[in-house]
Parts: C-alpha cells; sequence; structure tokens
C-alpha cells in the first residue's frame, strides 16, 4: 500500500519535512494564482474605476440618468415612449438602484465600475482560452489601465454594461463551440440580448462572432455549431425587436447631431477610443505583432474580426441614413484589442520585455488617467458652484429661468437642481410643462412669457461669462425679463453665468 505524503513527511528530518510542506504550499498558491488569473485585473479595473469617481461633476448625459432614474416607473415609461427607449433597461436598473443608495455621482457611478471589472475577468478569460495563462494576465491587466475604460468605468450610463454583455458573450461564444450543447449556448442567447438592450448598436459584434463559429465550423463540418449560433443570436434578438421598432422613431433626437465620418475621422476616433493618442498607437504596434505567427495566426485573425469588423461595418453604415460611427458606441472592441495588444506583449523575447512594455503602456496612459479624475473632465461648466451662488442668497419663493431654447440640450437646468441643496425650492418660470408633465427630457416653452412671470425676485443662468446673460435666450423670454424687471446682480463662474433680477416697481 502506498503511504500516505504525511506518513512520508513523518519519516523526514524536520528541516526536509518543512521545506516539502512549503513547496506543497508555494505549489498550492501557484495553482491558485493561475486558476484565478482574472483576480488581479478584475481588481484593478475596480480599483481605477472608483478612484475619484466622485470628483467630476456629472454632465448632461449622466444628468439624463439623474432625471429619468428619479422619476416613478410610470413616469419613466411615459418619457421612454418619446425619448431615450434605448436606455430603458438601464434607467430601470439604475432606478433601483438610487432607490437604495442614493444619488451621489460617486454612487450612481459605481455601477459602471462594477461592471468594468466583471468586463475584466472575461477579457482575462478568453484572452486564457485563446492563447494562455501569461497573456490572459497581460490582457486583463492593459484592459485595466486603458485610459477610456476607467473613463466609462466613471460614467452614470450603460457603456460599462455593453462592455460587460459582450466581453462575457465572446467568452462564452467559444465555450459553446468547444462543445456546441444547450447548456453552453443558452449563456450566450442571454449575453446576446443583454447587449443588445444596453446598446442596440452593439449587436455589431455578431460579425466577428459569426466569422468565429464559421471557422470552427469549416474545421470541424459539425452542423451544430451554425444551428446552436443561429438558433441563439436569433433567440437573443427577440427581446430587442420591440426595442429597435420604438428607436427608429427617435432616432432622429438620439444621435441626429453625428456627422457622416470619412477616412480622416478615424484618427480621431481612434485615439478617443482608447481615451489617449500615445496609448492606442501603443496597442497598434502591440495589436500587429502577433499577426506575424504561424502557430497562432488563425486565432489573432478571429479574434482580430471581433476588434476591427464592428468598427468598419459602423463607419460603412454611417454613410446611410443614421450615423453610428462613434468611439463610445464601439467601446466594446477594446475587450479584443487588449487580448491581441497582450498577444503582442507575450511574443517579446526576452520575456521580460513584455512585463517593460506592459508596464510602460501604463506609464504612457498615466497623464490621461489624471485629467479623467478632474471636476472638468466630464463637464466643461461649474454647476455645482453655480447652485452655490444660488444657495447663498436663495430667499423663499424665488423664481429660476435657466436658458433653454437653442441651448436646452445642456441641461443647465438639470445641472445647477442636481446640485442645489434641498432646501432650496426654486419655481421654474419661463415653462408651461415641466419634463415630468412633458413625458420628456426637457421642459415646454410658456408661449406667452410674460403672463408666467410672477416671482419677485428670479436667477436666470446662461452659457458663457457675458454681462448681459439673456443675450441667447429666445427674444420673447427676454423680452418679458427685461420689461418686468432688472439685473441686480450677476456672478461668472466657470462656463456659466448666473444673474439674480428683480421686479421692477410699477
Amino acid at each position: 500500500m502506498t503511504a500516505s505524503v504525511a506518513d512520508r513527511d513523518r519519516h523526514l528530518d524536520p528541516e526536509t519535512a518543512g521545506s516539502t510542506a512549503a513547496g506543497r504550499l508555494t505549489g498550492g498558491a501557484r495553482a491558485l494564482l493561475t486558476r484565478a488569473v482574472w483576480l488581479w485585473p478584475a481588481l484593478l479595473t475596480l480599483a481605477l474605476g472608483v478612484r475619484g469617481s466622485w470628483r467630476p461633476q456629472l454632465w448632461r448625459d449622466e444628468l439624463a440618468t439623474w432625471s429619468a432614474a428619479t422619476r416613478s416607473t410610470g413616469e419613466m415609461f411615459d418619457m421612454l415612449k418619446h425619448v431615450d427607449a434605448v436606455s430603458g433597461l438601464y434607467y430601470l436598473f439604475m432606478q433601483g438602484w438610487i432607490g437604495l443608495f442614493g444619488d451621489s455621482a460617486a454612487v450612481m457611478r459605481l455601477p459602471s465600475a462594477l461592471a468594468m471589472a466583471g468586463a475584466a475577468v472575461f477579457v482575462t478569460l478568453t484572452a486564457r482560452k485563446v492563447f494562455d495563462d501569461r497573456t490572459a494576465l497581460f490582457a486583463g491587466l492593459l484592459f485595466a489601465v486603458v485610459p477610456s475604460i476607467s473613463r466609462y468605468a466613471q460614467e452614470a450610463r450603460a457603456y460599462g454594461f455593453v462592455v460587460l454583455a459582450v466581453s462575457a458573450a465572446t467568452w462564452l461564444l467559444l465555450r459553446a463551440i468547444e462543445r456546441p450543447v444547450l447548456l453552453r449556448w443558452l449563456p450566450y442567447t442571454v449575453a446576446v440580448a443583454a447587449a443588445g438592450l444596453f446598446h442596440m448598436v452593439s449587436l455589431l459584434f455578431l460579425s466577428g462572432h459569426a466569422v468565429i463559429v464559421f471557422f470552427q465550423w469549416r474545421r470541424e463540418r459539425n452542423r451544430k455549431l451554425l444551428t446552436g449560433f443561429g438558433a441563439s443570436v436569433l433567440i437573443g434578438l427577440l427581446p430587442v425587436v420591440p426595442l429597435v421598432l420604438i428607436g427608429q422613431r427617435q432616432v432622429g433626437r438620439q444621435i441626429s447631431w453625428l456627422e457622416t465620418p470619412w477616412l480622416q475621422t478615424y484618427i480621431e476616433y481612434w485615439h478617443n477610443l482608447f481615451g489617449s493618442a500615445l496609448v492606442s498607437g501603443c496597442f497598434l504596434v502591440l495589436a500587429a505583432i502577433p499577426g506575424g505567427w504561424a502557430r497562432h495566426r488563425q486565432r489573432v485573425f478571429e479574434i482580430g474580426t471581433v476588434a476591427v469588423l464592428p468598427i468598419a461595418i459602423s463607419w460603412v453604415l454611417s454613410h446611410g441614413p443614421s450615423v453610428y460611427f462613434f468611439e463610445r458606441y464601439q467601446l466594446y472592441t477594446v475587450p479584443a484589442w487588449c487580448i491581441l495588444a497582450a498577444a503582442g506583449l507575450n511574443s517579446l523575447r526576452p520575456r521580460i520585455l513584455g512585463v517593460v512594455g506592459l508596464v510602460l503602456v501604463a506609464a504612457i496612459g498615466i497623464p490621461d488617467q489624471q485629467k479623467l479624475r478632474t471636476s472638468v473632465s466630464h463637464e466643461q461648466t461649474d454647476g455645482r458652484r453655480a447652485a452655490q451662488v444660488i444657495a447663498d442668497r436663495y430667499r423663499p419663493g424665488d423664481g429660476f429661468a435657466p436658458i433653454r431654447g437653442d441651448d436646452k440640450w445642456m441641461m443647465i437646468d438639470l445641472e445647477i437642481r442636481y446640485y442645489l441643496p434641498d432646501r432650496v425650492k426654486l419655481k421654474d418660470v419661463l415653462i408651461a410643462k415641466d419634463a415630468i408633465e412633458r413625458g420628456d427630457l426637457f421642459a415646454s416653452s410658456c408661449p406667452v412669457p410674460a403672463d408666467c412671470l410672477g416671482t419677485p425676485r428670479i436667477w436666470v443662468v446662461a452659457m458663457g461669462d457675458g454681462e448681459d446673460p439673456l443675450e441667447r435666450f429666445p427674444k420673447k423670454q427676454a423680452a418679458a425679463l427685461r420689461a418686468s424687471y432688472e439685473q441686480t446682480e450677476i456672478k461668472h463662474v466657470r462656463g456659466l453665468t448666473v444673474a439674480l433680477w428683480e421686479r421692477t416697481s410699477d
């Protein structure tokens, strides 16, 4: 009978037995680290996502999230009928989140940081499945230090969830094509649906997945691959169809501001995709290295399609009636670029050069990482300071007249209201219905401005730093204010002018 390990150790001298036990512990720790290679990228991604997330002021897209998610469910659905239906699932999630944890900037951004950390897990697991443990660790750490990943890990929008869904879908696809059975296709179907429900444009990732399935089928001639993939995609798209139909009616309001891209557009797009011109250059160089490997060329090509095809297709489609070529709309391709770049790092010899390269990429991105955490990194206006100016001189019954008109898209009204303390209750003058009453993100203007004025004092907030805050107001609104009020105070904060107008005596 073979002696147990413990029995063998009893016959060793203490020093030898201790060394043997230490060896077993070291081996066990090494095995644990290998199995949990995804843990370190996830922790680093989360740490960078949370770090300084309270500092940048909310910008207009995040304010839209706050506005939608703090409504009742019925009010939210009324809004989604008219605008932002494509963000409905995210708004519903954030409604519950804010109800539980509050609406501070850091709290509202935390789900995105957690989602990006989850994406780091799947980036690492995918790289390990395609290449090896070392490449996997490189891929996950590269993902964590990409400035744009930190940027959208600190934003109260759905982009982190999209990156998570697509990253999970890629790993789940690789598992499914290894053994194409129902239990492996089901989670892939869920990931496809989630990606589409969080952002319809992200479904372009299926083009790269289709290439992977085709090459696997060509090698094996297994019809289960084609039927399983096709059925999973079709079922996954079913819940997205109603969203597409509603979104088509709203597309003019959602993305009409995007311009048709041309070849020169790609340069700025590429830099913004990574959040840094220098980091994006590093990725181009590193991703090109494994393309020359004969041994891994097929794998590199397949992952490359996941990175390249959605970008190329979105560029082509954007020459049609709607434009989809926008870097944050294709942020979900960054994980594939990280895997390609990691393969490049792992190919460097001597092997220490891979570590040096990783450190250099991280170091090059530090200045851009720092910029992401300044007060102005999300928005150029200082709504917090403007709100403080109003709060310091507030009197009960004061009115509020933020600039709207052609500048309503800046959501100055929401920006000020978000930062006002609870004790300050301003009556929004110059509007007929507020955004909630309209089932929209924007209020409707009073048709006869003079009839809507009545408060003794009105706080006017306008864009810029001019001495006439009414200069960009609609003419009828400006005339009504000038006829009955006079400006008694004016203060300039970054990007905004705050002025107090008081009623003149008749």
